[in-house]
C-alpha cells in the first residue's frame, strides 16, 4: 500500500535523479555548482565524486563530454541551470546529440538528459530569462518535456533517464517551489500523453510550462461567472499528444493556448496551427494565443511583467473566444 509525501517540484525532480542513480550505475549527474547545493537539495553525499560532478563554466565542453559518455553506454544527466546557457552549447545539442543516431544509421545512441530552467519574471535580465522551448522542439532528434507538477516532473524525469534518445527537460522556475502530496510509489510517466488538469465544457485552455498554472487560476475565476474551462497540460511537447488535445477542442469548440515564450514561432503558434489544420470544422471561434512579448526580457520588474502572460490576460482571452 503506497503512502504519500509532501514535496516540492524541484525536490521531486532531484529525487527522481537520485533514485535512478541508485538503480542504474551507468547514470551520473553533472553541472555547475551541483556539489555546492545551490540549486535544490540533491543528496550528493550518497554518491562518489565521479558520479556527481561540479563543472566549470564551459557549456560546450561539458555537453560534448556528456555526449561522448552517452555514446559509450553511460547515461549522463546535465544540469544547464539557466536555459539561456543552452545557446553556448548549441552545436553540441542540435548538430551532435540530436543527429548522431540518424547519421550513424542507428549504430550510435545518445541517452542524454539535459535539465534547463526557465528563470523569468524575477529580474534575471535579458541574458538569463529566455524561454527558448520552441527552438529545441524544432530540432528533430530531440525529445522535449515541460512538466508542471511535482508528480509529473518526477515521472517524466524517470522516463527521460531511461530513454535512448536525448531529452531536454524544461523546468519552469516559477513552479519550483510548488508543493503537493505525491505517492511514495514513484512511477514513470510516458511521453506523448497529455493530462487533463481540469475538466470543462465551454473552452479549452492548453498551457505550456507555467501557462498551466495560469490557466488553472483563470479557470477558477471564470467558474464564478458560470464559464466551464477545461485545462490541458501536454506535459511532453516532443512527442506531442495531438489526439488528446484535439479531443478536448472537439468537445469545447474553443481554445486558448497559454505559453510564456515570445509570440513569434512559439510552441503556442505550433499548437494553434495544428488545431486549425486538424480541427477547423470543430471550431466555433478562432484560437487565441496568450504569450510573452517579442522583446528581450527587461530587467525592470514592472517592464518585465508587462511582457509576460498573466491571469488577467488569460481571462480576457477566454471571454473573447466566447464572445
Amino acid at each position: 500500500m503506497s503512502t504519500t509525501v509532501r514535496t516540492s517540484y524541484l525536490d521531486a525532480n532531484l529525487a527522481a535523479i537520485a533514485a535512478e542513480m541508485h538503480r542504474d550505475p551507468s547514470v551520473f549527474f553533472m553541472g555547475q555548482d551541483l556539489r555546492a547545493g545551490v540549486f535544490g537539495n540533491f543528496p550528493v553525499d550518497e554518491f562518489p565524486l565521479e558520479r556527481v560532478r561540479s563543472l566549470p563554466i564551459s557549456e560546450a565542453g561539458f555537453l560534448g563530454a556528456a555526449i561522448g559518455a552517452a555514446m559509450t553506454g553511460m547515461r549522463p544527466i546535465v544540469d544547464m541551470t539557466f536555459s539561456n546557457l543552452l545557446y553556448s552549447a548549441m552545436d553540441q545539442i542540435v548538430n551532435q546529440a540530436a543527429k548522431l543516431r540518424y547519421m550513424s544509421n542507428g549504430q550510435a545512441r545518445v541517452p542524454l538528459v539535459i535539465l534547463a530552467s526557465l528563470y523569468y519574471g524575477g529580474n534575471q535580465g535579458a541574458h538569463h530569462a529566455d524561454r527558448p522551448v520552441s527552438l529545441f522542439t524544432n530540432s528533430p532528434g530531440l525529445k522535449v518535456v515541460a512538466p508542471t507538477t511535482p508528480e509529473d516532473v518526477r515521472g517524466l524525469t524517470l522516463t527521460a533517464i531511461r530513454e535512448d534518445d536525448p531529452v531536454i527537460i524544461f523546468r519552469d522556475a516559477n513552479l519550483q517551489g510548488m508543493r503537493e502530496e505525491i505517492s511514495t510509489d514513484a512511477r514513470a510517466i510516458p511521453f506523448g500523453v497529455a493530462d487533463v488538469k481540469r475538466k470543462g465544457t465551454d473552452v479549452t485552455i492548453v498551457g505550456i510550462a507555467n501557462g498551466v498554472r495560469l490557466g488553472m487560476r483563470a479557470a477558477r475565476q471564470l467558474e464564478a461567472e458560470g464559464i466551464s474551462v477545461e485545462v490541458i497540460d501536454p506535459r511532453s511537447l516532443v512527442p506531442l499528444d495531438v489526439d488528446g488535445i484535439l479531443a478536448s477542442v472537439a468537445k469545447t469548440r474553443r481554445v486558448v493556448v497559454v505559453d510564456p515564450s515570445p509570440l513569434t514561432c512559439s510552441f503556442a503558434s505550433e499548437l494553434v496551427a495544428t488545431i486549425a489544420q486538424e480541427a477547423f470544422g470543430s471550431l466555433s471561434a478562432a484560437p487565441i494565443r496568450v504569450t510573452g512579448a517579442d522583446v528581450p526580457t527587461p530587467f525592470s520588474s514592472p517592464l518585465e511583467q508587462n511582457t509576460l502572460p498573466n491571469v488577467d490576460r488569460v481571462v480576457a482571452a477566454v471571454r473573447r473566444v466566447l464572445a
